[in-house]
């Protein structure tokens, strides 16, 4: 998480606090940089103190990452989320960035930070299949809304296009959710 994540999740206030909060913790987490800011991470003994057996290391999915923890502080931090969740129905399949359950109906997250719009194309093909088939919505009693989060309005547009045959779609642009 950023910094700024960290403060948010953890209601620590100011700037000053999150890093005096930070620097105190220094024993049990690492950090790399991205553009302006660091992301934190639990180190070996931070895993260790908490019991966490997930090992993270910096990769190029880093940016991916950061925009799906800001969905999930903005979305109010629903304590059944899950990350690349494979769903099928028996005849599609997919995997999506993260499942979660808001107002008693299922969502799918979908992060679009660098791929190529004919991948995005590929996925969605994927959800109108799964939504098509009809077998997905009959055993969650409705078929999940479809959320993407993406960089610009531009891909925000060309999303929404993409998206017309499926019933329930919402594309956010991270600039409006932070």
């Amino acid at each position: 998480m950023t910094r700024d994540q960290l403060s948010r999740y953890f209601k620590l206030g100011t700037k000053r606090n999150t890093n005096r909060v930070i620097t105190a913790l220094t024993d049990y987490l690492s950090h790399v940089r991205n553009g302006h800011h660091f992301i934190y991470y639990l180190n070996a003994t931070g895993r260790a103190y908490v019991d966490c057996k997930k090992v993270r290391k910096k990769s190029g999915h880093v940016e991916h990452t950061i925009m799906r923890n800001e969905f999930w502080l903005f979305y109010g931090c629903p304590s059944d989320w899950r990350n690349e969740v494979k769903v099928s129905d028996s005849k599609a399949t997919i995997i999506c960035d993260s499942l979660f359950m808001k107002n008693f109906r299922y969502h799918f997250l979908e992060v679009d930070h660098t791929q190529p719009m004919s991948e995005n194309r590929t996925k969605i093909a994927r959800y109108i299949e799964l939504y098509r088939n009809g077998l997905l919505a009959e055993k969650l009693k409705h078929f999940p809304t479809v959320i993407w989060l993406t960089t610009s309005e531009l891909r925000r547009n060309q999303l929404i296009e993409a998206c017309k045959e499926l019933p329930s779609v919402k594309v956010y642009t991270i600039n409006e959710i932070k």
